[in-house]
């Protein structure tokens, strides 16, 4: 009785550690979106020169990540995480510190690799530790991400309001979050691998099923990163209201995610995978909708936070479902993770194309056709939906297939 006490405890400082994990890793983006505008002046770059530079997060994140399965196969997952957290919290330094393009695309490909390694470390860990509960905790890890980004982005904008350096505000950054995670890493799991287990390759092709769920991720990231980054331009160009009102928007609908991802795990739970992302898609999809005929900015506002809602658990579930779908978790969720990368760079520049040739309102008519996507493939995640498999573990053909942990 002592040794199940003693797992359960272990598991519970587990999932608050890999929490903390998430939490430090959003504020680290969060940190560094405050300052774009400070650092586009150090390097003297253009507008149009800043927006190349902002591509290269992305490439790195996708070029590194497939090695963080390798990585952690070779030092443990908990060594893993906490030399990978460490490049990513030190990487914030590197981008202020720039003094023209060509160095800021190099440090900006830097930061998106240290990015990308930890988040396939973390997230790994953090399927690992839902395996052992049971029970769907990956929505609301996602929300402490959220949270995490909302307390870097406070700090930078008072760091900016008071005209505080980049470089001495992102080294004081830097070196607090580092010494936060170095903590919080010690209490996730120490997985390692057997002395029969292969190791993964340091480069590999993501296996066809994290395609398939990356598609559904890529439809929620595409969502996400349109409303992020042109939600505010659509109230103030479309609806023409006031720079005040459409910044709100942009702040409300990053709240509404960040609220629905830390509420989501229990309707994950009670519902499945497949449902929530079914219906939070026809949710979406009727956001988009209202954004797109809103007569007034009240209605667009109520479409974006609809849109929020219905997109919130998606990414969480996808990297879940990824890492239940074979016997190298690492390697589909850096599967995953290079799809949604990949759409949250392409949105914003996608939008902005589509609404050049046509206009705004056809931009979103767009985000409205992917959110239906959802609810169309949502089956695709049918891996990582837990209320099916403990449907099937009662059933005479599934009695006793799911042993102790994972």
């Amino acid at each position: 009785m002592s040794e199940v006490g003693h797992g359960a405890r272990e598991l519970k400082r587990a999932r608050h550690a890999v929490a903390a994990v998430f939490c430090v890793h959003g504020a680290v983006t969060g940190s560094f979106a405050t300052r774009v505008p400070w650092i586009q002046e150090h390097a003297g770059v253009s507008a149009g020169q800043l927006g190349l530079a902002l591509a290269f997060p992305a490439l790195g994140a996708s070029v590194a990540m497939p090695l963080a399965g390798w990585v952690s196969h070779r030092f443990g997952a908990r060594t893993a995480l906490r030399g990978l957290l460490a490049l990513w919290t030190l990487a914030l330094i590197l981008p202020s510190l720039a003094p023209n393009l060509l160095v800021l695309c190099v440090a900006l490909f830097a930061y998106g690799a240290s990015a990308g390694m930890s988040d396939v470390a973390m997230n790994a860990l953090g399927v690992e530790v839902e395996n052992r509960l049971d029970r769907s905790i990956m929505s609301s890890l996602h929300g402490m991400w959220s949270v995490g980004a909302l307390i870097g982005s406070a700090a930078g904008t008072l760091a900016a309001h008071l005209g505080s350096d980049a470089r001495l505000h992102h080294l004081l950054a830097a070196a607090t979050l580092t010494v936060v995670g170095f903590i919080a890493c010690k209490g996730v799991l120490d997985l390692r691998p057997t002395e029969d287990e292969e190791p993964p390759p340091r480069f590999a092709l993501p296996p066809r099923s994290a395609l398939l769920i990356g598609a559904v991720g890529f439809c929620a990231v595409f969502a996400e990163g349109a409303s992020l980054d042109w939600s505010a331009v659509y109230l103030r160009d479309v609806l023409d209201t006031s720079a005040g009102l459409a910044a709100a928007c942009t702040t409300a609908f990053t709240l509404t995610m960040a609220v629905a991802r830390l509420a989501g795990d229990r309707i994950v739970d009670r519902f499945g995978a497949v449902r929530t992302v079914r219906v939070g898609g026809v949710g979406a999809a009727l956001g988009g909708l209202l954004v797109v005929v809103a007569p007034n900015p009240a209605v667009a506002m109520a479409g974006f936070g609809l849109m929020g809602l219905g997109i919130a658990v998606v990414v969480p579930l996808a990297f879940a479902a990824a890492g239940r779908s074979g016997p190298n978790p690492s390697q589909a969720i850096a599967g995953v993770a290079t799809i949604t990368y990949t759409s949250g760079l392409i949105a914003p520049s996608a939008i902005g194309t589509v609404a050049d040739a046509t206009s705004l309102a056809v931009s979103f008519g767009l985000v409205t056709f992917l959110a239906c996507g959802l609810a169309v493939f949502a089956g695709v995640l049918r891996t990582g939906d837990r209320t099916r498999t403990k449907q099937a573990d009662v059933s005479p053909a599934g009695a006793g297939a799911h042993g102790q942990g994972s």
